[in-house]
C-alpha cells in the first residue's frame, strides 16, 4: 500500500509538471486541429480513390485521424516523454542518485510517464478529437461496453509506449549521448505506430510485419476497438504480450 501511494504521488507529480507548461498545451492543442483537419481532408481523397482501404470506410478513416490526434502528445509518438529526462540524467551521471532510491527504477519513471499521458489526453488530446466529431462523420460506438475496452486499451497503449522510451533511454548507458537515438524514436515512432497511415493499409508482407511490431499496440490497436474492427480481448492480449516483453 505504501509502495502504491508512492507510485501514485510520483503520478501525480507528472500531471501537475506538465499542467504548468499552459502556453505550450494551447499551441498543441491548435496545432494537433489543424494537423487534424488536414489529414482528414487528405484520408477523404485518398478514401475516394480506395474506398474500403484497410477495411475502413471513410467515417472510420476519419475517426482514425482524429484518434492519431488525440494520442499523438499523450503516447509521446515522436517522443518527448520520460525517456528524454532519463537520458540526460544518464548522461550527466545524476542516474547514480535515482538508483540509490528505495523504489523500482522502472516503476519510478512509469508512474511519472502515465501522470504526463494522462495530463496531455486531457489538455491536449481531448479538445482536437472533439472538433473532429463535430465537424466531421466520425464512426464512434454508442455503447459503453466498447468505451470501457477502449479505455483499456489506452492503458496499455501508454505503458507500451512507455517501454519502447525506457529501452531507448537505456541504450545511453552504453552510448553516452541520446541524439541519435532520439531521432530514431521520432521516425519509428510516426511510421510504425500508424501515425501517418492506419497500418491496416500496408501492403503485402510489410503490412504484415508492421501490424505484429510493438508500434502497432499504441494507435492500431485502440482504434480497431473503438471502432468494432477487433476483438478486445486479442487486442489486450496483443498489448499486454509487448508490455511485458
Amino acid at each position: 500500500m505504501g509502495s502504491g501511494r508512492l507510485y501514485a504521488a510520483v503520478a501525480a507529480g507528472g500531471f501537475r509538471r506538465y499542467a504548468t507548461y499552459r502556453a505550450a498545451t494551447v499551441a498543441g492543442v491548435f496545432t494537433n486541429t489543424v494537423f487534424g483537419v488536414i489529414l482528414v481532408y487528405t484520408y477523404l481523397a485518398l478514401w475516394h480513390e480506395k474506398p474500403h482501404l484497410g477495411g475502413y470506410d471513410q467515417a472510420q478513416a476519419v475517426t482514425y485521424v482524429w484518434l492519431g490526434q488525440c494520442l499523438y502528445a499523450t503516447l509521446a509518438i515522436q517522443g518527448g516523454g520520460a525517456e528524454k529526462d532519463l537520458m540526460e540524467r544518464i548522461r550527466t551521471g545524476e542516474i547514480a542518485v535515482d538508483l540509490y532510491r528505495p523504489v523500482d527504477l522502472q516503476l519510478w519513471w512509469l508512474a511519472g510517464d502515465v501522470g504526463r499521458a494522462l495530463f496531455q489526453m486531457l489538455g491536449r488530446g481531448v479538445v482536437p478529437f472533439v472538433f473532429g466529431a463535430v465537424f466531421f462523420p466520425m464512426a464512434l460506438p454508442a455503447d459503453v461496453v466498447r468505451w470501457a475496452a477502449f479505455a483499456v486499451t489506452l492503458l496499455l497503449a501508454t505503458v507500451v509506449s512507455f517501454a519502447i522510451r525506457f529501452l531507448a533511454a537505456l541504450s545511453v548507458f552504453w552510448l553516452m549521448d541520446g541524439m541519435g537515438v532520439n531521432q530514431v524514436l521520432m521516425v519509428t515512432g510516426v511510421f510504425f505506430s500508424g501515425m501517418v497511415l492506419p497500418l491496416n493499409a500496408f501492403p503485402g508482407v510489410l503490412g504484415e510485419v508492421v501490424r505484429v511490431l510493438p508500434w502497432a499496440a499504441q494507435i492500431q490497436m485502440p482504434a480497431d476497438v473503438l471502432m468494432g474492427e477487433a476483438d478486445p480481448l486479442g487486442a489486450f492480449a496483443f498489448q499486454a504480450a509487448w508490455a511485458v516483453a
